[in-house]
């Protein structure tokens, strides 16, 4: 089987495409393809379908094998993967499994239309929403020397969210619109060089201007990357983006 690898500020995808349907994997072969040290290597494995209605439908699971929720990175390379495979439209529209998606190219940059959110609640004093997936957000200063997998582990597993899971974003404000952030992804049950829904999150909850648009620049390990929306009110934001570059990084053939 053909494969292809893609990454979005080092938040790392094995693709595959599935437009003539006939790729089925298990658990098992999936955890396999991205095992960095069995595999090819990746946060995620993605398959690329057909939806009639639309461009393209994003199938994602996570390295662990398991299907997953909304990958904000994972669905930006996904559009440039299309783009390469012969879909070549100024905009895409998709559908994930939190439903539908656009995505748009700017300055070798791929821009996705993220789902609107409209609850944001408080666990002892951090910050919980979902962009997609659910995510903690909590303030840290002195981000780049933090303990990101002692800490993101220790919550994950918590009593609050051991049954589903959650991922936990560690950001540092570094003025009014930016920021940086690190990311502890379930799943990936460790800290990944970036998380799209993660940026997205963060991003939000470090909106500090009234209501109306906001553009915040994040910095993640793996590089920089923006967040632009319309905040509507105190916990509301619509016509969410997050914008980066989506690269390919090379294919092969393996055999499964």
């Amino acid at each position: 089987m053909t494969f292809y690898k893609y990454q979005g500020t080092g938040n790392d995808f094995v693709i595959f495409d599935n437009r003539d349907n006939s790729i089925t994997l298990t658990t098992a072969q999936v955890h396999r393809l991205c095992d960095r040290k069995f595999g090819i290597g990746a946060d995620g494995l993605m398959l690329l379908n057909q939806k009639q209605g639309y461009d393209f439908e994003m199938i994602y699971y996570n390295a662990d094998g398991n299907a997953s929720t909304m990958c904000g990175n994972g669905g930006r390379c996904l559009t440039q993967f299309a783009y390469d495979m012969g879909i070549k439209k100024d905009a895409l529209k998709f559908v994930a499994i939190d439903g539908e998606h656009e995505a748009t190219f700017s300055d070798n940059w791929v821009n996705l239309k993220m789902k609107d959110v409209d609850t944001i609640t408080q666990n002892h004093g951090d910050f919980v929403l979902n962009t997609g997936s659910p995510h903690l957000v909590r303030s840290t200063n002195n981000v780049m020397n933090y303990d990101v997998y002692k800490h993101g582990h220790q919550i994950r597993y918590s009593s609050d969210f051991k049954a589903e899971g959650i991922n936990v974003n560690f950001v540092e404000s570094i003025d009014e619109d930016k920021i940086i952030v690190r990311t502890y992804e379930r799943g990936v049950e460790n800290e990944t060089l970036s998380c799209g829904t993660g940026i997205t999150a963060s991003a939000l909850i470090f909106a500090h201007n009234e209501n109306g648009f906001n553009r915040i620049e994040v910095k993640t390990l793996g590089g920089n990357l923006a967040v632009e929306f319309d905040k509507t009110g105190e916990t509301t934001f619509e016509n969410i983006w997050l914008c980066g570059p989506a690269t390919f990084v090379f294919k092969g053939d393996i055999e499964i």
